[in-house]
């Protein structure tokens, strides 16, 4: 069955249906992972986008019962040049298109893929909609443009406070705005024990938790959105000095609790091959990144902030560091899941920075 995925701009791109039967719209957002395709259905940060995987052939290993990052697929709609009909995998549970049918999503393969990539990096990240073929191009983008896109965090983050207990004594509060379940594992596997909390969740509750450290996750949306009760949260937590660290959503409210701003990229940053330089030693990274926004370095609070990254593609601001505050934050996903493990050892430091708060408490 032929179907259409019609971008906002009016261009269409015409391909053979996968998934779900039903007409799915959302931001068109590409990736250049080669593999993690079910970390990235599953990552709450691409809610209401339609996703593009510039990787020629999607679904070969088919999906699994370990690599979700949450409890459902998050994204609106999927676009593969090619779709593996018979895959082939030890851990192999379902194919790549039945378990888009099980999700509702719907899905388009057999596109021109390196070309809708093309059109995204020239024009910049735009809305879309997946739908039948013989619909009206003008009556569908109508469509689109009347079409509720804003985030509600309260969506994608959990509505209650659980705890897991670890066999050591570090206790992390994670603030949930669309966690990724990799982060909440990473945190697991040094011992930590974990309290997961809403995003909503105030100043006066966390610390009621007696937390050790506070980790502001990562999550979908325009930073500049979130709620004002949320960034005085974070002001709070950083007045109080309690180890900090923000990853990719966290990481730019992070920035705004310290009184400087984001923007949106053009096309944003998704993939598992990003190189990052660290300031401090020169090293570079290889990353996993998905967002569409970054900090703004020409409007960072020097007094308070100082940057430690920086994408080496394009210049953009990946890490910061609170200059008399045990706090940080990356862009990037240091739980890499998928991608390069380059940067797992992030988790150890925020560790030891609470470490040595206690030992000079």
């Amino acid at each position: 069955m032929k179907i259409k995925l019609v971008l906002e701009n009016g261009k269409e791109f015409i391909g053979k249906h996968i998934g779900a039967r039903s007409d799915m719209s959302g931001e068109v957002v590409f990736t250049t992972s080669m593999v993690g395709y079910q970390e990235s259905l599953t990552d709450p940060s691409y809610y209401k986008q339609i996703l593009v995987f510039t990787y020629p052939l999607i679904g070969n290993y088919g999906i699994n019962e370990f690599d979700f990052e949450s409890s459902k697929t998050w994204i609106s709609g999927v676009v593969v040049s090619s779709s593996c009909t018979y895959p082939n995998h030890c851990e192999l549970r379902s194919s790549f298109d039945d378990y888009l049918k099980k999700q509702n999503i719907a899905g388009i393969s057999q596109v021109d893929t390196r070309s809708l990539t093309r059109e995204i990096r020239n024009h910049g990240s735009m809305r879309g909609i997946v739908c039948d073929i013989l619909e009206n191009n003008e009556q569908v983008i109508a469509k689109l443009k009347s079409t509720d896109q804003t985030i509600d965090t309260k969506e994608v983050a959990t509505n209650k406070i659980y705890k897991i207990s670890g066999s050591k004594e570090e206790h992390v509060v994670i603030i949930d705005y669309g966690m990724k379940m990799s982060i909440l594992t990473e945190l697991l596997n040094r011992g930590c024990t974990v309290s997961v909390v809403p995003h909503d969740i105030s100043y006066e509750q966390i610390i009621s938790l007696n937390p050790d450290g506070v980790l502001l996750s990562n999550g979908p949306g325009n930073p500049s959105d979130m709620d004002d009760n949320i960034i005085f949260t974070i002001k709070k937590l950083i007045s109080s000095k309690i180890p900090m660290f923000g990853i990719c959503l966290g990481h730019q409210l992070f920035a705004l609790a310290n009184n400087s701003t984001a923007y949106k990229l053009k096309f944003g940053h998704r993939g598992v091959n990003h190189p990052v330089k660290d300031l401090a030693t020169g090293r570079i990274y290889i990353t996993s990144q998905n967002h569409s926004y970054a900090v703004s370095e020409d409007k960072l609070d020097r007094d308070k902030l100082v940057v430690t990254h920086i994408a080496l593609n394009d210049g953009t601001v990946e890490g910061i560091s609170h200059v008399s505050v045990p706090a940080f934050s990356v862009q990037y996903h240091p739980e890499s899941k998928p991608g390069p493990h380059d940067t797992c050892n992030l988790f150890d430091k925020f560790i030891d920075m609470i470490k040595r708060r206690k030992t000079n408490a």
